[in-house]
């Protein structure tokens, strides 16, 4: 399945001015921290609302996220960008508070998943098993309206694959990493994104089967 594509944090205007803003960062200056904090503020607040549903908890994530960065500059070694750096952070503040809050009875994602036969074929008309072909999705992804459905069924997966599903296929984090973010196996990773795209296909193939409207 295509994946929405999901740009990447920008830095402030180029790699060096963001090289020059470390370094005021590092300075101490207090406009740098005010300049950072103002630069990256909404892009990070979308990141930790993919995972957060609730505003409030998305703000603290974003808080925390900040709070976490400010103490750990002295640690970053500028091997990558200071904004992917500044994102991972903000995905594993998300992901501490999903950890902290009270969880809800959680949702199964049995019914959007495949059903199959004894003879190992897939049952014919189950809402699960999609057989019609799609259009083509790099067209439809060209349609904001399109994108926006996307983000409304990932959201209504299971907050379990929901979390997988984002961290491998929309930040891109390799499953060794997810894994360990997660305090799970890399084997539980790859059960879990398997059938988190698979309940998401269930849920795009009304919107994407050529004879949709």
């Amino acid at each position: 399945m295509t994946k929405p594509s999901t740009p990447a944090i920008s830095p402030p205007s180029s790699q060096d001015d963001e090289a020059v803003l470390l370094k005021r960062l590092r300075a101490g200056e207090q406009n740098a921290y005010e300049t950072l904090v103002r630069t990256y503020s909404g892009r990070l607040l979308a990141v930790t609302r993919r995972y957060l549903h609730n505003d409030e908890d998305a703000r603290d994530a974003l808080q925390d996220a900040f709070i976490s960065a400010f103490r750990a500059l002295s640690t970053f070694t500028e091997a990558s960008l200071l904004s992917t750096w500044l994102h991972r952070i903000a995905v594993n503040a998300a992901l501490m508070k999903l950890r902290t809050r009270k969880r809800r009875p959680e949702e199964s994602i049995e019914d959007l998943l495949p059903k199959f036969l004894d003879d190992g074929h897939r049952e014919d008309g189950h809402r699960g098993n999609p057989t019609r072909p799609w259009k083509e999705p790099e067209v439809l992804l060209e349609r904001q309206e399109i994108r926006t459905m996307i983000r409304a069924c990932i959201e209504r997966l299971p907050e379990t694959y929901r979390t997988v599903l984002l961290l491998r296929d929309i930040d891109e984090l390799d499953t060794e990493e997810v894994a360990e973010m997660l305090d799970i196996s890399a084997n539980a990773v790859k059960i879990r994104l398997h059938r988190a795209r698979q309940a998401l296909r269930t849920l795009l193939d009304p919107h994407f089967r050529e004879d949709a409207p």
